[in-house]
């Protein structure tokens, strides 16, 4: 990132930091990609609450990000495991945050196996978690009742223009590595597993590159979309996934089971839009394969008569390339700090909830004065 366009970002963090800063800060620990140019969200989310640590994705880790973030903040290691453990996740908020009113900042529902502990037995107060994403969304929302609020941003209007270019992102990325293995898109169907925002992003973005796509989803609702708009939809799952060159998972959730990989075309490509630990079950595919490099970022999966490829290890295959989707990331991420400030406020219901269309606005306006110049 140019000189300029940092102070620019970092012009436009303290004017929405200041607006929405709460008249008491709460302390916070906060999930995110560490990308590059993450490191003024960092400090933005520093001047809304007391960020006791930051929580980078595994697989999202910029080292120049990571070591500017770690000389004010704890960097601390992330994993499912983590919180999955109730003991290990309460001992973790008690060694960083003891005794403090705490916001969870996430992304992915890290937090949501263990919130009823940590509501319960941690020594401050959980004012409640502000999740980013989908699959977030839904490992909340999914539960039969919410010990403590859940703002989400995952569906707000703010996200649209990121769920597309996140999108566009991922078929460039699985594009370049098939062009670097002398491979092209044209003339090899693809199956997209998952027709939300970023599904259909992927679908369609397939379709102008003269891709044929099949579009499967577990909703009816979303597989009557994708039929409206011209895509092939599978009506049998087992039988899409066999006949496709390329599988694409954008669910969010479990895409691809142990026993799904075997049904694969010989030579077909698989990607994900996530990490591997949601979209596919590799830890169950039949203990006869084999894997080996074929090109870089590409794993060939190989057994006595078939074979395919997974791209980046399973994980986001747009990653791979910076996953820049320019400053519409910047709408979001102000949009979590005005969850912060709803959460501070300390008089929400335990139940999901969104930002106010009024603070939207004022987001809205507020990055176009920096951003459509």
């Amino acid at each position: 990132m140019e000189a300029s366009e940092r102070a620019r970002l970092a012009t436009y963090f303290g004017k929405i930091a200041k607006q929405f800063a709460p008249a008491e800060l709460p302390s916070s620990l906060l999930v995110t990609h560490l990308l590059p140019e993450r490191p003024v969200f960092v400090s933005a989310v520093g001047a809304v609450s007391n960020l006791r640590a930051v929580l980078p994705k595994p697989k999202s880790i910029d080292s120049a990000a990571r070591r500017e973030v770690e000389q004010t903040y704890a960097c601390d290691e992330l994993s499912r495991e983590m919180f999955a453990n109730p003991d290990t996740a309460v001992m973790y908020l008690e060694t960083r945050a003891a005794g403090e009113d705490l916001v969870l900042l996430d992304v992915g529902g890290y937090f949501a196996p263990v919130l009823d502990t940590l509501c319960d037995r941690f020594s401050g107060r959980i004012l409640g978690v502000v999740e980013d994403t989908e699959n977030g969304h839904k490992r909340y929302a999914e539960r039969d009742k919410l010990p403590c609020p859940v703002v989400s941003v995952a569906r707000s209007p703010l996200k649209d223009p990121e769920d597309f270019l996140v999108g566009q992102s991922v078929v460039f990325s699985t594009e370049a590595l098939l062009r670097g293995r002398g491979d092209i898109l044209h003339g090899r169907p693809a199956l997209v597993i998952g027709f939300g925002k970023l599904g259909s992003s992927i679908a369609r973005l397939l379709h102008a590159k003269g891709v044929h796509v099949t579009v499967y989803d577990i909703d009816p609702v979303r597989r009557a979309q994708a039929l409206s708009q011209g895509f092939g939809v599978a009506r049998d799952r087992d039988q899409a996934i066999t006949g496709a060159g390329l599988v694409l998972c954008a669910t969010g959730a479990l895409s691809l089971r142990g026993e799904d990989f075997p049904n694969l075309r010989n030579g077909a490509y698989v990607a994900t839009v996530t990490s591997s630990e949601d979209e596919l079950e590799l830890d169950g595919l039949p203990a006869a394969y084999t894997r080996s490099g074929s090109g870089e970022n590409v794993t060939r999966y190989s057994t006595t008569g078939h074979y395919f490829y997974l791209l980046n290890n399973g994980n986001a295959v747009n990653f791979l390339h910076g996953a820049s989707v320019g400053p519409f990331i910047y709408l979001v991420q102000a949009e979590i700090l005005a969850g912060v400030r709803m959460l501070a406020h300390r008089d929400l219901t335990a139940a999901m909830h969104e930002v106010p269309a009024t603070d939207r606005a004022t987001i809205a306006a507020t990055w176009l004065n920096y951003y459509n110049r």
